[in-house]
């Protein structure tokens, strides 16, 4: 049978556009549907816009740093319609480049909702179109528990076009989204306060990296409310908000931001008219080539619920041109020692396995630890603390993981998450000279084992 497209792909984030570019580039004819915006997630409302607001947080540090390097300053005034103006200015202008690798690609843009309505074929905008492959790149959507007062809660989605600062910030939630968050809000000058329901955030993190950042966030003033969780919310007369906590308190803000989660995007993507099954947490199921239960149909990204980053879901969207348009080129994406940032403040990377991890693997390990005051603090009264860890296997002497709390934290650890891919060892890392005066050449320098 001739089909209008060889790949039909759902969805214009980081892994559906890096799909269809590649697919089209070895020859296929391919389509792309996209609803909201070009790019995704990441683009619009995530990693980008996300960064481009922790940049502007992290000014008042740079600021209160001047004064030891001799600057005298008048007091700063920060317009947070500005920063939202130039941030929205630069998402257009990326959602324009999207547009221009597609197009130029030779892949056909339809801009519209796309539903599918059989197992080789996709409805957009009433138009159906049939397509050999169908791929679902529709990433997620953040969620909000069912409380009473939930629809006046707001999540990242709304939170990059917000008309004002809040004066007054609630961050619901206990994983990276809502630890940057809430640097943002208080680094920008809102009262903010961080609600998680357990005991301490970053659940997965490594333990010294979770606690060594609970001491900083402190230091800098975040009000931390561990193992609270909101009841309701109300609406009072002046238009605050008033939070209840399950223990009975009260918190008053302007603002109640969740970052609680996020769901699998797959509203009336017409997943009944196939034989796609999702698993046991609600993403849609897939084999190790991200193909689903129904032989035409393919899923990437967020929506099939494995490791939920950018450059993930760009190598899973590469793997599957390839192995569908180029086999000779297939590689399968190799999910270890996947390096990853959180843009807190000060900000965490991390590459390989956390001491708790490598210990239940069966691993007998050696830890390294450092934890020193930044030179570029020393001529100023600031008293943040960077963290270096190595986790390393006592009898192969192999580097299992690598973490830092600090400073340029994610550009550091990118370059460590080459060596250990290589399967550097402890020695090699020894006997590296390191760069001097910096911080990085601390992870070349350790010596002494911690514990």
């Amino acid at each position: 049978m001739a089909y209008d497209f060889d790949l039909f792909v759902i969805g214009a984030g980081s892994g559906g556009v890096r799909a269809a570019r590649f697919a089209a580039g070895f020859g296929a004819k391919v389509a792309v549907a996209e609803s909201r915006y070009l790019g995704g997630t990441c683009v619009n409302v995530g990693c980008v816009p996300k960064k481009l607001l922790v940049y502007g947080a992290h000014v008042a540090d740079e600021l209160e740093q001047a004064a030891g390097f001799g600057w005298t300053l008048e007091e700063g005034h920060f317009d947070w319609g500005t920063l939202i103006a130039n941030k929205n200015r630069e998402i257009e202008r990326l959602n324009g480049i999207y547009r221009n690798l597609l197009v130029n690609s030779g892949v056909t843009l339809l801009q519209g909702h796309a539903r599918i309505t059989g197992a080789n074929e996709v409805e957009v905008e009433g138009q159906r179109y049939s397509a050999a492959n169908i791929l679902i790149a529709t990433g997620g959507w953040p969620q909000v528990p069912d409380i009473p007062g939930k629809e006046l809660a707001i999540t990242s989605n709304e939170a990059f076009y917000l008309k004002d600062l809040p004066r007054r910030v609630l961050v619901v939630g206990g994983g990276y989204i809502a630890v940057e968050f809430a640097g943002i809000f208080q680094g920008l000058g809102a009262d903010t306060s961080l609600l998680y329901r357990g005991d301490l955030f970053l659940r997965g993190f490594d333990g010294s990296v979770r606690t060594h950042l609970k001491e900083e966030l402190e230091k800098r003033g975040l009000n931390l409310e561990f193992n609270a969780d909101i009841q309701r919310i109300d609406k009072l007369d002046d238009g605050s908000l008033k939070a209840t906590l399950k223990d009975g308190r009260e918190l008053v803000a302007d603002c109640v931001f969740y970052a609680t989660g996020r769901r699998p995007m797959l509203d009336n993507l017409g997943l009944e008219n196939t034989g796609v099954e999702l698993d046991e947490r609600g993403y849609i199921r897939v084999d190790e080539h991200y193909q689903t239960t129904a032989p035409s149909i393919l899923a990437i990204g967020d929506v099939i619920g494995r490791v939920q980053l950018t450059p993930v879901a760009l190598a899973e969207g590469m793997a599957v041109a390839r192995r569908l348009f180029k086999p000779e080129q297939y590689r399968p994406v190799d999910y270890q020692n996947i390096p990853t940032a959180v843009f807190s403040q000060p900000p965490i990377g991390t590459v390989g396995l956390t001491e708790e991890q490598a210990l239940a693997a069966g691993h007998k390990v050696q830890i390294f630890e450092s934890r020193f005051r930044a030179m570029k603090l020393t001529l100023t009264d600031i008293q943040e603390k960077t963290l270096m860890k190595l986790v390393v296997d006592a009898d192969t002497d192999k580097v299992l993981g690598c973490h830092m709390v600090g400073p340029d934290a994610g550009e550091i650890v990118q370059g460590l998450g080459i060596a250990l891919k290589a399967g550097a060892t402890k020695q090699q890392f020894d006997e590296t000279i390191g760069v001097h005066p910096t911080a990085a050449e601390e992870f070349v320098t350790m010596r002494t084992v911690t514990r």
